[in-house]
């Protein structure tokens, strides 16, 4: 589907992009279905995070028509969302008043084979690690070489995704995805104040848990805590939730809590 650029049909970018020289803006994947952008509130939520943190002037009304009409046009598939700080002349310092841009690219969803969701998942052990930084921590920013490195590690199918450690040895996130353990009926996830994306799905999932009284621990999780583990699963907001069943030495069998929160995942989607 044709992209758009300033609510406008285009092919092309500004070779001034600050977006492709500093990676200085934000993104968001969303999926489609039925015309639908899911989690829309939760995808705005967090680009404006993001906005706040890096200084950036949105008009975010504006991205709310313009997503939606875009998402009507693409039907079903996962709709990119992208906002960078505008175009400008060489050197780190923006150029001053200028607009940000607003690019929208759709295609087609990924065919993840259906035994990701209904078996489980390998999980890959990453050696690149995530550097700390704090004011960039949670946000889908357009800096992603640590999961680019990370993602040419492995090839094939053995692997569906990558466990991502921080460089003090904390269990972080998957490349493209969060972490979730269970342990005596807890949900249990990562600390992402130094580094990590915070997903959409992961915060509807606390949400949920929440309304469900399912207790939540958002902590520093260690591979230690993962051989503690009663079950392992991953989510995102393209595929959902995707039960991890090995990584190195240890398995876990798709548990009740994973599947229970896996149907929840689903309806969030399909809303």
């Amino acid at each position: 589907m044709q992209a758009w650029v300033d609510g406008c049909s285009a092919d092309t970018l500004a070779l001034q992009s600050r977006g492709l020289a500093y990676g200085d803006g934000l993104f968001e994947t969303i999926a489609v279905n039925a015309g639908k952008p899911s989690l829309l509130d939760y995808h705005l939520d967090r680009l404006a995070l993001g906005c706040r943190r890096l200084a950036i002037e949105a008009d975010f009304p504006l991205i709310r028509e313009e997503t939606c009409r875009y998402a009507v046009l693409l039907g079903d598939g996962v709709l990119k969302l992208i906002l960078t700080r505008g175009d400008s002349q060489r050197g780190y310092a923006a150029a001053a008043g200028a607009p940000p841009r607003r690019i929208l690219q759709g295609n087609p969803a990924p065919a993840y084979p259906a035994e990701h969701a209904e078996q489980g998942v390998r999980l890959f052990p990453c050696r690149t690690r995530l550097a700390e930084q704090p004011l960039l921590a949670g946000l889908k920013h357009l800096n992603r070489l640590e999961q680019v490195l990370a993602r040419a590690e492995w090839q094939g199918s053995e692997y569906a995704e990558g466990l991502m450690l921080d460089m003090s040895g904390r269990v972080i996130e998957g490349v493209y995805s969060n972490l979730f353990l269970v342990r005596d009926g807890q949900l249990l996830t990562a600390d992402l104040g130094r580094c990590g994306v915070a997903g959409v799905m992961r915060a509807a999932l606390l949400d949920a848990a929440v309304r469900e009284g399912i207790p939540v621990s958002i902590r520093d999780l260690s591979l230690d805590d993962l051989e503690q583990a009663d079950e392992l699963f991953l989510c995102n907001s393209v595929y959902g939730i995707w039960p991890v069943r090995s990584f190195a030495s240890l398995n876990w069998p798709p548990g009740p809590l994973t599947r229970k929160l896996q149907a929840i995942a689903r309806t969030l989607l399909d809303a």
